[in-house]
């Protein structure tokens, strides 16, 4: 047996590909040239994160515009003007709201994979965002002719497809981004909110097989953009009961920042399920010093002592760098992370006798 090890997604892209990017908004190079800087973009990442040692590869994010937003490239029906979202340190980040339906992905997920798999032979790991934060592209005013309740189904639809399309172009697994699940309870403290996008991420969810929700997850997080949270201050007790209600295989959570990880690792084991496994963050990518893999291998530890080891992974807290033009973190200190990280889990495993 060993310790399960994955990365989280998002990988600063390089200067050379926000060059080619602002180029291309200037209209300075073809739609050709700007494929070729995404296509070196994403080989490179590959390649490097296969140099690190990792079991599992990403694509980076090198060619989406943000986490959270890919599905909407192409659309017509949107407005600038949606929901925001404040950081601690003062920024903000915005998504669109719908203007009209129906609603349809622009982009799914499973051209990611495709154009992935080109590069490494090694098991790819997806990440799709959730339905629940793209429920809040629909405006409180609602859309005439538009009910909610046509958009709802219109987004669970293309939810299952880009979940669906992911796997069947062979990703190993899904992770679904839901990092406006901590946020929820700051929004909301009532909790209404949270049980609300569980619900719906579950109608999503309900479309696969137990087989099938084994190879999806969930990652949660308090954000981590231009090395800000949204959500922080909001206690981890208050968000897990109702996470683990989600009908997945794996749970991708947050630690290596959390100021009590005992108490959080506590709660976990009385919440987990016998087929679900845990992967705790054991690297802050919001951190610019990299973390030894000593220092890994005592976080793993730490975690081994109160969860079961048959059931324990290992990730990152967040991802690098959720929207492109975050620059905040170092490609290079991104890579030598993610090798701590695979070094440490292996000393872990060692020390446990795996």
């Amino acid at each position: 047996m060993e310790i399960l090890t994955e990365p989280i997604g998002s990988i600063p892209r390089s200067p050379e590909l926000l060059r080619a990017v602002a180029a291309s908004q200037a209209q300075q190079i073809s739609p050709a040239m700007l494929e070729n800087a995404y296509s070196e973009a994403l080989r490179d990442t590959i390649q490097r994160l296969e140099q690190t040692g990792s079991p599992v590869i990403t694509d980076g994010e090198q060619t989406k515009p943000s986490f959270a937003t890919y599905p909407l490239s192409g659309l017509n029906n949107l407005a600038s003007d949606g929901v925001t979202i404040p950081f601690a340190d003062g920024h903000v980040r915005q998504l669109p709201r719908l203007t009209q339906g129906p609603f349809r992905y622009g982009v799914h997920a499973a051209g990611y994979v495709k154009a992935a798999r080109a590069f490494t032979r090694l098991p790819i790991k997806q990440a799709v965002i959730s339905a629940s934060a793209l429920s809040l592209l629909y405006p409180a005013a609602g859309i005439p002719g538009y009910s909610r309740e046509a958009f709802t189904a219109d987004l669970i639809n293309e939810a299952e497809s880009d979940i669906r399309g992911a796997l069947d172009s062979g990703a190993a697994s899904v992770q679904i981004d839901f990092t406006e699940g901590r946020l929820s309870l700051k929004l909301d403290p009532s909790g209404n909110l949270l049980r609300n996008f569980v619900s719906l991420n579950n109608q999503v969810l309900d479309c696969f097989t137990p087989d099938e929700r084994l190879r999806i997850g969930v990652h949660v997080c308090p954000g981590g953009d231009h090395d800000s949270t949204h959500s922080a201050d909001v206690d981890y007790a208050g968000l897990l009961p109702d996470l683990f209600q989600m009908n997945v295989g794996r749970f991708y959570l947050q630690m290596a920042s959390e100021p009590d990880r005992k108490q959080v690792l506590r709660l976990i084991s009385r919440l987990l399920r016998p087929h679900q496994v845990v992967f705790v963050g054991v690297i802050d990518p919001i951190n610019p010093v990299v973390e030894t893999a000593a220092q890994v291998r005592d976080r793993v530890l730490e975690a081994a002592s109160i969860l079961p080891v048959a059931q324990l992974g290992t990730t990152d807290d967040c991802g690098f760098a959720p929207f492109a033009d975050d620059t905040s973190t170092v490609r290079d200190i991104a890579f030598s992370k993610i090798r701590a990280r695979v070094e440490g889990t292996a000393l872990a495993a060692g020390e446990l006798g795996l």
